[in-house]
C-alpha cells in the first residue's frame, strides 16, 4: 500500500509486510517441529521406564506366585505404570496438535506470499489446503486409562 492509497480502498499487502509475516510464521513452524523432537525425545525415555516398569512387575508379580511377597508391593509399580500411560497420552496428544497447528501456520505463510507476490509461473495456486478440522483433539485433560493406546 502507497501513502496515496485511501486506507478504505482494498489493497493488496504491502511485499516487506508479508515478507515479515511470512518469516515469523515460518520461524514459529521450525519452533514447533523442534518442539516435536523434544516431545519424541521424552516419550523415547518415558518408553523406556514404561519397559523397566512393566520389567519390575513381572517380577513382583512372579515373586507373588511363589509366595515371597505381598501383593501390595506391587501397588507402586501400578502407579508408576499408570503415570507413564498418562504421559504418553500426553505426548501423543500434543503431537497431534503440534502438526495440526503447524499445518496452519504453513498455509497463512502460504496465503500471504500469494496475496503479495501472486500466484507461480504455472498458475497454479501455492497455498496449501488448512486443515478442516478447527482441533483435532478434543480432551482437555488426561487420567491414566482414560485413552487407549492399543
Amino acid at each position: 500500500m502507497n501513502e496515496t492509497t485511501p486506507p478504505d480502498e482494498a489493497s493488496p499487502i504491502p511485499l516487506l509486510m508479508a515478507a515479515d509475516l511470512q518469516d515469523h510464521l515460518m520461524t514459529a513452524t521450525n519452533d514447533l517441529e523442534r518442539l516435536q523432537t523434544l516431545l519424541a525425545d521424552a516419550c523415547d525415555g518415558l518408553m523406556l521406564r514404561f519397559s523397566t516398569a512393566v520389567e519390575q512387575m513381572q517380577a513382583l508379580m512372579a515373586a507373588a506366585t511363589d509366595h515371597r511377597i505381598e501383593t501390595t508391593e506391587l501397588t507402586p509399580v501400578m502407579l508408576n505404570l499408570g503415570a507413564a500411560v498418562t504421559s504418553l497420552q500426553f505426548q501423543d496428544m500434543a503431537s497431534q496438535l503440534i502438526v495440526h497447528t503447524n499445518k496452519r501456520l504453513r498455509n497463512c505463510a502460504d496465503q500471504i506470499a500469494r496475496e503479495a507476490m501472486g500466484e507461480d509461473e504455472d498458475g497454479a495456486p501455492v497455498v496449501e489446503s488448512a486443515p478442516l478440522n478447527p482441533n483435532p483433539v478434543t480432551q482437555a485433560e488426561m487420567d491414566a486409562g482414560s485413552i487407549e493406546l492399543f
